[in-house]
C-alpha cells in the first residue's frame, strides 16, 4: 500500500486549480443509463470511485472511453442489464445511485444493498419509501434490493430527513413517470441541482431544483447529452483549510465561491483574508495562529460534514477552544484519534469535539480511516514539526486527484512512497 510521507513547515504559495466534483459527477454517470445513447462528460476528475462507476456501467452493458484527459463518453445503447452486483456495490456505496436510473431507464433493478460505511450506517429506507410511493414494488432478498416499476406514477414524497442520495434517486427514477411527482423536504446541494440541469438538458421537466420543494412532470422519453461538471467544493474548502494552517497564500482557480458560502464566512472568522473573484479565490492567512471558532455540521447550505476533519485540523493549532459538533453522521470524528497523536490537545464527546489549540503540532506516523480523514490528516502534517506518514491513503484517492501534485505545486514537501513490508 502507498503513504505520505510529509515534512512539515512550509508556507503554502501559489496557484492551484480544482478538478470536477466526486459527488457530482457519480449522479451524471448513473443517469445516463435513464435514456439509450452517446454522452460526453467533461471535467470529469480521475479519481477511483468515478472508476468504480465507469465499471459498473460497463457490468451493465454500458460502454466508456477517455477521450480526454478529463472528459469521459459513455455509450448506453446497448445497456439491458439491470443487476448492481455486490462485488461493486461493496467497493462504493453511491453505486446505489442506479437504483433510480435504472427503475426510470429499464423499470427494474436488482441492486445489493450497500452496508454501513466507517462514518456511518447510512441507510437507504428513504430512497426505498419513496419508490414505493411511485408505484415501484420494492423487496429485499438475500442482500439485493429487487424493485420492478410496471406501474409507475407521479407522486407527492415527503423525506423525513434531508437525504442527497434519495433525493437523486428519485429525481432520476420520476422524470419518466407519468404524471407529477413533489419531492418535499429535497437536499438542497449544488450535485443536485447539477444533476437536475443535466436532466432538463436531457428534455426532463424540473422545477425547484436548489429549494426544498422539488417538481417534476415526467416525460415520455428523453435525449443524450453532453454535460459538464461543476467544480469540486470540498477540494476548495481542503486547499483552502491547508493555506490557513500553513498561514499561505494561494490563489485557487476554477472554482466556485458560491457552492461555499458556509465554508468561506467560517474560514474569515478565523482570520483569513478571502477574496471571491468569478471563478477564483485568492486566500491569505495573515495571523500567526487561526482564531478558533465553533462548527456545526448541517445539510447544504449548512456547514459541510465533508469538511468537519478538516477544519478540526486547522483549529488544532487555534488560539483558543473550538466545539465542534456533527451532527450528519453518527461516527465520523475517527480522525480525532490520529491528530492526537501529532499533538492534538482535544476530546471527544458524544457527537461533539473540543478542541483546544495546541502550541504546534508533531510529526508522527498516522493512519487515514476514510476519505476527509485522510485529508485532515495531511493538512495537519504539513503544519507539523518534523516528519508525518499518512497511512492507507487509498481513501484519499477516492475524492482527490493528483493531491500531493497539486500540494508541490504550491511548495509543499509531500511524496507518495510504499509501504514497507
Amino acid at each position: 500500500m502507498d503513504k505520505f510521507v510529509i515534512e512539515g513547515g512550509e508556507r503554502l504559495k501559489g496557484t492551484v486549480r480544482i478538478g470536477g466534483s466526486k459527488n457530482a459527477v457519480l449522479p451524471l454517470l448513473a443517469a445516463t443509463i435513464l435514456q439509450k445513447g452517446i454522452y460526453r462528460i467533461g471535467n470529469v476528475p480521475r479519481l477511483r470511485d468515478v472508476e468504480t462507476m465507469i465499471k459498473l456501467i460497463n457490468i451493465l452493458g454500458g460502454k466508456t472511453k477517455w477521450i480526454e484527459e478529463h472528459r469521459l463518453e459513455v455509450d448506453t445503447g446497448q445497456l439491458e442489464n439491470h443487476v448492481a452486483p455486490y462485488e461493486i456495490v461493496k467497493e462504493m456505496r453511491a453505486s446505489v445511485l442506479v437504483l433510480g436510473s435504472l427503475i426510470g431507464g429499464l423499470r427494474r433493478a436488482t441492486v445489493s444493498y450497500p452496508g454501513g460505511c466507517a462514518i456511518g450506517e447510512r441507510p437507504i429506507d428513504l430512497h426505498l419509501k419513496g419508490l414505493s410511493m411511485l408505484g415501484c414494488d420494492v423487496h429485499i432478498r438475500e442482500g439485493y434490493v429487487d424493485v420492478t416499476a410496471k406501474h409507475m406514477k407521479g407522486a407527492r414524497i415527503i423525506f423525513d430527513t434531508v437525504t442527497v442520495g434519495g433525493t437523486e434517486n428519485i429525481l432520476m427514477a420520476a422524470v419518466l413517470a407519468p404524471g407529477e411527482t413533489i419531492i418535499e423536504n429535497a437536499a438542497r446541494e449544488p450535485e443536485v441541482i447539477d444533476l437536475a440541469l443535466m436532466l432538463k438538458k436531457m428534455g426532463a421537466r424540473i422545477t425547484g431544483e436548489g429549494t426544498e420543494v422539488i417538481k417534476i412532470k415526467g416525460v415520455d422519453q428523453l435525449t443524450p447529452c453532453d454535460y459538464e461538471v461543476i467544480p469540486d467544493r470540498i477540494e476548495t474548502g481542503t486547499f483552502l483549510a491547508a493555506c490557513g494552517i500553513t498561514r499561505g497564500s494561494i490563489t485557487i482557480e476554477k472554482c466556485n465561491p458560491s457552492h461555499i458560502k458556509a465554508i468561506i464566512d467560517k474560514l474569515r472568522e478565523t482570520g483569513m483574508e478571502i477574496i471571491e473573484e468569478g471563478e477564483t479565490i485568492k486566500a491569505l492567512m495573515t495571523k500567526k495562529k487561526p482564531t478558533a471558532v465553533d462548527i456545526t455540521t448541517m445539510p447544504y447550505p449548512g456547514f459541510p460534514t465533508d469538511m468537519q476533519a478538516q477544519m478540526m485540523a486547522l483549529m488544532s493549532i487555534s488560539r483558543g477552544v473550538s466545539a465542534i459538533r456533527e451532527t450528519i453522521f453518527e461516527n465520523r470524528m475517527m480522525h480525532a484519534a490520529e491528530l492526537r497523536r501529532m499533538g492534538a490537545d482535544l476530546r471527544v464527546i458524544g457527537n461533539t469535539a473540543i478542541v483546544k489549540g495546541a502550541k504546534m503540532l508533531s510529526g508522527a506516523k498516522v493512519m487515514a480511516t476514510d476519505l476527509r480523514a485522510s485529508a485532515s490528516l495531511i493538512i495537519a502534517g504539513l503544519a507539523a514539526y518534523g516528519t508525518t506518514e499518512v497511512s492507507r491513503i487509498y481513501h484519499i484517492d477516492r475524492g482527490y486527484e493528483s493531491i500531493e501534485e497539486k500540494l508541490r505545486g504550491l511548495g509543499a514537501k509531500i511524496e507518495r512512497s510504499k509501504e514497507q513490508g
